[in-house]
């Protein structure tokens, strides 16, 4: 029997928040390896440890991933998260594009097949954060707030939301600070709230 997944970053959001929230839809238990210092992550990349000498990474059924995207779409695919079949994988990327006027024309409970996805978990993840910057955002917007209540209601997430889950609160100065001097980015632009941090230098 495999063992659990295993995630390696720092102690935030950034780029593995997404994969935590897919992990915990789908009902997978996993393990954190988080690094505290730029020498923490200099000694993984040294060691070997990390595919590609990148974060985040994930160890999973035997191997290694890097690249957020990639990992995403293999636990999706794992677990049952990405559509049924090939159409309702194309139907994920179009209707994320354009994911209210999918919710209000094609009167269904999830984006894709009826069932839960990836996009539905994507979405949720988006709105909360866009909730988290300004409460009343989506005032405008009722598909969504249904949405946001139908999904946050399944058991497994709200697993997620309960005190003591793997969820990352909102990105503070500590947290900011501390990811500048992880990963080496004194000048440029983080979008606090997102779950990918921007960096421009």
């Amino acid at each position: 029997m495999a063992g659990k997944p295993r995630l390696y970053y720092f102690d935030g959001r950034g780029r593995m928040e997404a994969v935590r929230w897919l992990l915990a839809a789908a009902g997978v238990e996993f393990e954190e390896v988080l690094f505290e210092t730029a020498e923490d992550l200099q000694n993984l990349s040294k060691g070997g440890k990390l595919m590609y000498k990148q974060v985040p990474m994930v160890e999973i059924d035997g191997m290694k991933m890097a690249q957020t995207r990639a990992i995403l779409r293999y636990i999706a695919a794992k677990y049952s998260l990405y559509g049924k079949d090939l159409k309702e994988q194309v139907l994920y990327s179009n209707h994320f594009l354009h994911v209210y006027n999918a919710l209000k024309d094609h009167g269904k409970n999830y984006l894709v097949g009826n069932q839960l996805s990836w996009a539905d978990i994507h979405l949720l993840e988006l709105i909360l954060m866009v909730e988290e910057c300004k409460s009343d955002a989506l005032s405008a917007f009722p598909k969504l707030q249904e949405f946001k209540t139908r999904v946050s209601k399944l058991p497994r997430i709200q697993k997620f939301f309960q005190p003591g889950s793997a969820r990352r609160p909102p990105m503070d100065e500590a947290c900011l600070k501390a990811a500048k001097k992880i990963f080496k980015l004194e000048k440029g632009l983080f979008l606090k709230y997102s779950s990918t941090i921007l960096v421009e230098l």
